[in-house]
């Protein structure tokens, strides 16, 4: 692996769980943990969409904590927990209250607001100060607008409420 000025950068393994099963990789010291987990380890449930933390379309959970993975070196991740949307039960009705409440349409941005609702239905003691809208804000979608998503969020509320849409 060449960078700038000709000097020569070593890959470094790192392990860590991934989707609850173990798994070392070697990557560069500059790669991004979106990189590793689309083009090394095949995972490209978790999409690409500004590349600067701006949009949450890369959303992955880093020891249970949603992240922009556009963000995270995949060095840090050496010794944690990440879990993809490809984590998620694809049975366990995930998409179910996004296609229901047409909050899904390009699928761009789908991955990564899953993953946040997700958490927001695993901690729904944050609704206590927290609208659903504020929660979702650090997930753009260009194509629905945001009442969707935020009916398709409080519908898998509900749904968990009701012990329905486990996933």
């Amino acid at each position: 692996m060449l960078r700038p000025y000709g000097r020569r950068m070593s890959a470094i393994p790192i392990t860590f769980t991934l989707n609850g099963s173990p798994v070392t990789v070697d990557v560069d010291p500059a790669a991004r943990l979106l990189d590793t987990l689309r083009y090394q380890l095949a995972l490209t449930g978790t999409k690409e969409g500004c590349g600067e933390g701006e949009c949450g379309a890369c959303t992955v959970y880093f020891d249970g904590l949603p992240v922009n993975s556009c963000l995270v070196p995949t060095y840090q991740a050496q010794g944690r927990r990440v879990e993809t949307i490809e984590s998620l039960d694809p049975n366990g009705g995930a998409l179910e209250p996004f296609e229901r409440c047409g909050a899904t349409q390009c699928g761009a941005c789908t991955p990564g607001v899953v993953m946040t609702a997700w958490w927001i239905r695993e901690h729904p003691d944050l609704l206590g100060s927290h609208t659903v809208r504020e929660l979702m804000a650090g997930n753009l979608c260009r194509c629905t607008g945001y009442d969707g998503i935020v009916d398709a969020v409080t519908d898998a509320l509900r749904d968990r409420g009701r012990g329905t849409g486990d996933g």
